[in-house]
């Protein structure tokens, strides 16, 4: 059975990955592209997952890429930069590309909104909230490192002010199929360099793709690091040059969601 969402996620990696001039272009630009590679495969970007600009400490920084351009979300206007660094999150879906909540009890994941501030009325409350400013003030954590009991309680007063942001789990509809990439792109002045990712799943749809800027980007393929290295030690007198190799990382496979 051909796993139909996966194949825009690679040819939106390659359109990343060889796009030599990002930086000047707009974040809108990236959106058009994707939009356009998945209606190209008839298939839909899973909606409200956002691209944000990193910084440090920071995993979502102001300037953020839409998957997909809907009324309900919008954001500003923003140009790429050289020497920027981003992490593109996108998931495509066979079905609808509306995942639902079916249960709050699933989420597990919370961050803390630093820009948020309110006097929590229970003693629950206030424990478990000192305790994720000490211990988590800006990254994600799961709730399984709190104390149980308290947590239970104080979670659910600390989500409804609005002081701790939710990482829900959604559903698509039965029967469809899913597809979720997600790795840090560099905008280095030499081009896109795409790091902490997991290798990617080539596929050949039975779906023709007649579009010419789809057919070039497809051409260009996924960046693959040489193995071994080709560099030379300097050869002492009378003595032959030795060569070196360089390790290449082992990467981990794909997850699903």
């Amino acid at each position: 059975m051909e796993f139909i969402p996966m194949k825009p996620l690679y040819v939106i990696v390659t359109l990343i990955e060889h796009h030599t001039k990002l930086f000047g272009s707009k974040n809108k630009d990236v959106t058009e592209a994707i939009q356009k590679v998945a209606a190209a495969y008839d298939c839909k970007i899973v909606e409200g997952v956002l691209s944000h600009q990193l910084k440090q400490f920071v995993i979502d920084g102001n300037k953020v890429v839409l998957s997909v351009a809907n009324p309900e979300t919008r954001v500003d206007d923003a140009e790429f930069e050289e020497n920027e660094v981003y992490a593109i999150d996108i998931v495509t879906s066979s079905g609808e590309g509306k995942p639902k909540l079916l249960d709050e009890k699933q989420t597990t994941i919370y961050k803390r909104a630093v820009d948020r501030s309110y006097h929590l009325k229970m003693k629950a409350s206030r424990f478990i909230f000192s305790e994720i400013s000490q211990k988590y003030p800006i990254m994600p954590f799961t709730a399984r490192v709190l104390e149980e009991k308290r947590a239970r309680l104080g979670l659910v007063e600390c989500v409804n002010h609005d002081l701790l942001q939710p990482y829900p789990v959604l559903h698509e509809k039965p029967g469809e199929f899913v597809a979720h990439i997600k790795f840090t792109v560099l905008l280095m002045p030499n081009g896109s360099d795409k790091i902490t990712t997991h290798s990617l799943q080539e596929t050949e749809p039975t779906k023709a793709i007649d579009d010419p800027e789809i057919k070039a980007w497809l051409a260009l393929g996924i960046k693959s690091k040489k193995k071994g290295g080709g560099k030379k030690k300097k050869a002492k007198a009378g003595e032959k040059a030795e060569e070196s190799t360089e390790a290449e990382p082992a990467t981990n496979g794909a997850s699903e969601e």
